[in-house]
């Protein structure tokens, strides 16, 4: 009988679990760093020492779980980036996630041997496990404080964090083996890190392409796409490991082959990994904080907090600086680069692999590790939003609201049908502009489905539905947002955009958030270029700057711009003197001035 009552305690406790996390993600956006800590410290509290009472020391258990999680959020990482985002940021991302990772170990290596009392091979492997900055902690932190960043800075750190765990993670299992087996010649060590690396990542490449051909070609059941996906990225980790390569670089690889394909149920797929990589996140620092003995924590506050500094102040900028030196980012770009290596769960979970094997004293760097980990949460995520502001490297967030319907067609990939409410508020009702790639297709009317032929004019009650791209969907949630628009363009949002040239500029500010001259709000796009380009006819992709983005010349016909594409512009360096910033006054009350004495007279 007390056995029954024990799995119904464990279940009881592991349903409670997932409430939690399935409503912190309501709280996830207001308390920010402390909810990551919220779980670390729910399971030490859970734990043998803590009120819970629960003993817990199954290592093996807790780096399964850890496995798996690592897995699902590097995927997610890669289905979100763009092969065209990881082309232009591979190279200082690149660099990043392996001469940065040694470098940080390099740099860590001598404080954790005086602090801790290490030899240095003890003292590499704390800095190997220290070198790893944590893709989840860091977006989910960047997203709940607020921050949109510029294009450049945004697609390095993510392609950074996903491509420098693999590295970290090759390199404290090579430490571990040294430790535990004895010295191992570097030339022997360099050829077991290509392996893993060329193993896993021919078996991402096959994951990905394997997923993406039954995706497409087999017809699996309504709201299996999801599921299919999530397990096929745990056999590619799988096998990647099995067969002696890296199935964390694996599951990234394949994410970037299945993100970057035309997939049946994209944006389901997409939801279904978010919720899956938040609750094995949970699951992760739960499990993490059941190893953590809270009285053994203290002992090591001093030396951890010595490591955390030379961490966050020393070897994380240096490695910044001297690995984007050959990149043209601004000094306020790799300051905050450098604040927001923020280390999270893998860092801990690392840590957890001495324990795994058995080596002596592992206990000691789970209990670094972790004591880290608590403090560059605390520190640098607390701060991210106020560095970001004082750098003045982001932009301020866009929160869109439009309750969308989305419908998966069967008969094609490029297209899925989405449906929105139309609300007084709406841009669409007001202006009645729409993309070039959206078609209106059917109109919903008190419960009657027409045509957009039969409804005529919409109005407000109906029930709209167009034809888009599924990876352009979240651009079209604008035109149907409840509230009207009040800060500057999201890249993600512009980027492929297009509308005719026959719009007015109050129409395409009031989508947008953009601020124009009131005289100019009637002025349609194809006369404002024609304005603005008085020596010559306007010509395919000139463009035009308006604030935060760029008009660009999509297509021109009989010298006449007839549709036009935005772009987020990049920010123009700060002015370093009174003239510096005299002179740009100047040069643009000047633009300003010959764009009205060229605009046409009526």
């Amino acid at each position: 009988m007390e056995s029954i009552d024990s799995v119904s305690i464990t279940i009881l406790f592991g349903a409670v679990l997932v409430l939690a996390g399935i409503m912190s993600s309501l709280v996830a956006l207001r308390f920010g760093a402390p909810l990551l800590l919220v779980f670390l410290l729910v399971g030490m509290l859970a734990g043998e020492s803590g009120i819970g009472g629960i003993k817990f020391d199954d290592v093996r258990l807790a780096y399964t779980v850890g496995s798996v999680a690592l897995g699902l959020i590097l995927f997610d990482g890669g289905l979100r980036t763009r092969t065209a985002t990881f082309r232009n940021v591979l190279a200082p991302a690149g660099l990043l996630a392996t001469l940065g990772v040694l470098i940080i170990m390099a740099l860590t290596a001598p404080v954790a041997v005086w602090a801790l009392q290490l030899n240095w091979s003890e003292g590499l492997l704390v800095g190997a496990v220290m070198a790893s900055t944590d893709a989840a902690a860091v977006f989910f932190l960047l997203h709940a404080k607020g921050l949109r960043l510029r294009p450049r800075v945004s697609a390095t750190l993510e392609v950074e964090s996903g491509m420098n765990d693999p590295f970290a993670i090759f390199l404290t299992i090579v430490l571990v083996e040294v430790l535990f087996s004895g010295r191992q010649a570097w030339t022997s060590i360099a050829l077991l890190l290509a392996e893993k690396g060329v193993i896993g990542g021919l078996i991402g490449w096959a994951g990905g392409h394997t997923m993406v051909l039954v995706l497409n070609r087999l017809v699996l059941p309504q709201g299996m796409h999801a599921p299919f996906v999530a397990t096929g990225a745990l056999v590619t980790f799988g096998l990647a490991e099995a067969l002696h390569g890296s199935g964390f670089l694996a599951v990234y690889v394949a994410g970037l082959i299945v993100g970057n394909h035309e997939t049946r149920a994209h944006n389901i797929i997409v939801t279904f990994l978010d919720a899956a990589t938040w609750l094995a996140q949970i699951a992760m620092f739960v499990l993490l904080g059941l190893l953590a003995w809270p009285e053994r924590l203290p002992q090591r506050l001093l030396p951890a907090l010595a490591v955390a500094l030379a961490l966050m102040l020393v070897a994380r900028p240096a490695a910044v600086l001297i690995c984007l030196a050959p990149f043209r980012f601004s000094l306020r770009e790799k300051l905050f680069i450098s604040w927001v290596g923020l280390r999270g769960a893998v860092s801990v979970f690392l840590a957890s692999i001495p324990m795994l094997v058995g080596l002596p004293g592992a206990h000691f760097y789970f209990d670094v590790a972790f004591v880290v980990v608590m403090l560059s949460l605390l520190i640098q995520g607390w701060t991210i939003g106020v560095a970001g502001r004082l750098l003045r490297v982001g932009l301020p967030r866009i929160d869109v609201r439009a309750r969308r319907t989305e419908l998966d067609l069967p008969g094609t990939l490029k297209h899925e049908l989405v449906g929105y409410p139309l609300v007084a508020e709406s841009p669409f009702l007001r202006r009645g502009i729409k993309p070039s790639w959206a078609k209106l297709t059917l109109v919903v009317r008190d419960e009657h489905v027409q045509t957009p032929e039969e409804a005529g004019e919409v109005r407000e009650g109906d029930h709209v539905y167009f034809l888009a791209p599924p990876d352009r969907v979240q651009a079209l949630d604008r035109f149907f947002a409840d509230r009207p628009m009040q800060a500057s363009p999201d890249a993600a949002l512009v980027e492929d955009f297009f509308v005719p040239a026959d719009v007015t500029l109050g129409a395409l500010a009031e989508i947008y958030g953009l601020t124009i001259p009131p005289q100019d709000a009637g002025t349609v796009l194809a006369d404002y270029f024609a304005a603005y380009f008085i020596k010559h006819p306007p010509r395919p992709n000139d463009a035009i700057p308006l604030g935060p983005v760029k008009l660009v010349a999509h297509t021109v016909t009989d010298d006449r711009v007839v549709t036009v594409g935005l772009q987020l512009a990049e920010p123009e360096p700060l002015p370093r003197t009174v003239w510096d910033r005299a002179w740009i006054r100047l040069r643009r009350a000047s633009r300003r001035v010959m764009a009205r004495l060229r605009r046409p007279k009526p």
